[in-house]
């Protein structure tokens, strides 16, 4: 292989390293290069959805401010009742959700998580009538991808351009091949219905185990949403730094291993559904860095007679989408009504 080619190679890995770790705070390395087969083995993994008729299309040169809503779905189907539990009964709801804004410049973006038991108005998705005051993660339910847009941009008023989905699995599978991720708890975690038990400190874990602190909330802190959606916030960042170390253009066999764990995690919108047009989205994403990124909950507060479930909290919420809106930060206003880590006391 030419030097030339190996630039060419590792410079399209490291664009698509920086696209899938904006999109899904599941870091993911997609290698366009190498081999005939290789390309095709990676495309052929991708799954995808068509919601042509959902999402709003970003400009062709992939120029301009972007959202992407990035779900993990929580179904029991296949390998992920085995890892997940409870009832295999087909259904699936929005177990993770997240809203990616990428400003204009492609030079930042935020992260803005929406706690799966906050109560919306839900549109009509096809034969599914609207209703309202029913929890947010319903919507994927009831009416799957596009179900789940619709909710996201009639609760934000972003239109949302893309759509990235990882089950459990996936999740686990990932974390496995990047190698494993370090946490940090300075309080111990013990937590039954997730299965993770942890002692305070500094902590390694493989795929099952990144899997349980992402989904753990009754074994620290208040068992709230919120809570979890702290720890997944501090996987991200967790992610982020393992990618960031790894030498992965000195082992194809490990940049190869990575990339197949990573299409065959992901399902996607329809016009990302191969590794050419990932890359060539990422491309226009390469000067964002994991510095560039901020991450941020929904305000809410809690249901009034429900202290189970939350409402989206005003003025503030509409503040932060807002400011999305205009392709601004996140607000002062928001910002100071972050939920605290319940792993760091």
């Amino acid at each position: 292989m030419s030097d030339k080619w190996a630039k060419l190679r590792g410079a399209r890995s490291r664009r698509a390293m920086r696209f899938l770790a904006l999109c899904t705070a599941v870091v993911v390395l997609l290698c366009g290069a190498g081999a005939g087969w290789v390309y095709w083995k990676l495309s052929h993994n991708l799954k995808t959805v068509d919601l042509s008729g959902e999402l709003t299309p970003p400009a062709q040169d992939a120029s301009g401010a972007m959202n992407i809503l990035v779900l993990g779905s929580d179904s029991r189907a296949g390998a992920n009742g085995q890892l997940a539990g409870g009832t295999t009964d087909g259904t699936a709801r929005s177990d993770t959700a997240m809203v990616v804004h990428v400003n204009e410049a492609h030079t930042a973006a935020t992260v803005v998580s929406v706690p799966r038991d906050t109560l919306v108005d839900r549109p009509a998705c096809g034969a599914v009538p609207a209703a309202s005051g029913v929890m947010f993660n319903t919507a994927f339910e009831v009416g799957g991808a596009s179900c789940a847009v619709r909710t996201v941009e009639a609760m934000t008023g972003l239109q949302m351009n893309h759509y990235l989905e990882v089950d459990f699995s996936g999740f686990a599978k990932l974390i496995d091949a990047l190698g494993g991720v370090d946490v940090t708890t300075t309080i111990p975690i013990d937590d039954v219905q997730s299965g993770l038990h942890l002692p305070a400190g500094t902590h390694h874990l493989g795929g099952d185990q990144a899997l349980a602190f992402v989904r753990t909330r009754h074994g620290v802190g208040d068992g709230s949403d919120l809570g979890r959606i702290q720890l997944q916030q501090e996987m991200v960042k967790s992610v982020l730094k393992q990618v960031e170390n790894l030498d992965l253009f000195s082992s194809p066999t490990k940049l190869f291993s990575i990339a197949d764990s990573a299409t065959g995690s992901v399902t996607t919108d329809s016009t990302l559904g191969s590794v050419h047009s990932l890359l060539g989205f990422a491309e226009g994403l390469q000067h964002v860095k994991s510095t560039d990124i901020t991450g941020v909950t929904m305000p809410t507060t809690t249901a009034p007679g429900d202290p189970n479930r939350l409402v989206t909290l005003r003025p503030q919420a509409d503040e932060l989408w807002s400011a999305l809106k205009a392709d601004r930060p996140v607000p002062a206003s928001v910002m100071e009504l972050q939920p605290k880590n319940p792993a760091d006391s």
